[in-house]
């Protein structure tokens, strides 16, 4: 290579550097659309818009919420991939887009690679919660009246072989019950449906749930959690009932394509972390029970992920499920 020749490398690859150094400098010069694959009302959809409000006071940008539904956060989860990887399409995801839907299908139309989780946001419990039609104020009675109607309870979720499905499986494996699975396109929906009484039982994320338990249109039985939570003091863990080894979460995120620049990645990123250790953003997640994180690494994020995969693969293989 001649002198001449290696100058203009150098001075290209100085170039490009410059560019995209300016590039992370002025992002975002317009709005951002902030995906959620579910239904508007359910517990993605009010954490996206928390999330997307501080985003939008955070980087002096307009986030715009854009409620993308269907085939279990995929119809979402694709629009994010084939969307460019500029940071003005990001994604509220959950543990389903990661970790179920790979393991539950064979084909999807999308490859979780293509997407970057670029902050965890919360890692909540659920609760298990009935119509007050049904005559059970403990799980113990509720396993026995399930087991005196074999098959006449229904419960809903937000899609098959996400999250809410897979916890009622668990259950209904556990106690030895009968009931039939009724999916939705979101948890809004379903929660509607089990407070009109047309299904009889949920596993909600607490977010989602505090509220109409709290006015007594729904009956807490239990929390899926290890431990009990602050804002249902008496309302004994799963585990406490009978079920030692019966434990669910659900963690929720933001994502971005992954060939997204890093520099575009990281101040978006940034941004994300500012939130986390924000206390009044916290507070406004904790009001609505979801319990906020920390911020991790990517390191510490892509490590969550492969261990939360690891404890699913083991479930579903136990559970002998297969949604192809």
């Amino acid at each position: 290579m001649t002198w001449r020749a290696s100058a203009f490398v150098v001075g290209l690859v100085a170039a490009l550097a410059l560019v995209s150094q300016a590039h992370a400098a002025d992002y975002p010069t317009r709005p951002i659309k902030l995906v959620v694959p579910y239904a508007a009302g359910g517990p993605t959809d009010v954490l996206g818009r928390i999330v997307g409000e501080y985003l939008g006071r955070d980087l002096k940008q307009t986030v715009v919420v854009e409620n993308k539904a269907g085939a279990q956060g995929a119809i979402g989860a694709e629009a994010v991939v084939r969307s460019d990887p500029d940071g003005y399409t990001l994604f509220m995801t959950a543990a389903s887009i990661f970790v179920l839907n790979p393991l539950l299908y064979k084909k999807l139309s999308y490859d979780p690679r293509d997407l970057r989780v670029l902050a965890v946001i919360t890692d909540a419990p659920m609760i298990m919660e009935v119509n007050p039609s049904v005559p059970a104020t403990t799980i113990a009675e509720f396993v026995a009246y399930a087991k005196k109607n074999p098959g006449k309870l229904n419960f809903g979720s937000a899609g098959t072989g996400g999250t809410v499905h897979l916890a009622g499986e668990m259950f209904k494996q556990m106690a030895g019950i009968e009931m039939t699975h009724v999916p939705y396109k979101g948890a809004g929906p379903a929660l509607t449906d089990l407070l009109s009484g047309n299904i009889q039982l949920m596993f909600d994320t607490l977010g989602t749930a505090l509220p109409p338990v709290r006015s007594g249109l729904l009956r807490a039985l239990g929390v899926s959690s290890p431990q009990r939570v602050a804002d249902l003091p008496d309302v004994p863990t799963i585990a406490e009932s009978g079920y030692p080894d019966y434990a669910v979460s659900v963690w929720y995120g933001i994502a971005s394509p992954s060939k997204l620049p890093d520099d575009v990645a990281d101040r978006i990123k940034a941004s994300l972390d500012r939130a986390l250790n924000d206390e009044a953003f916290r507070a406004s997640l904790v009001r609505i029970g979801f319990p906020p994180l920390r911020p991790k690494s990517q390191a510490e994020i892509d490590t969550f992920v492969d261990a939360d995969r690891a404890r699913w693969a083991q479930v579903v293989k136990s559970l002998n499920i297969s949604l192809d």
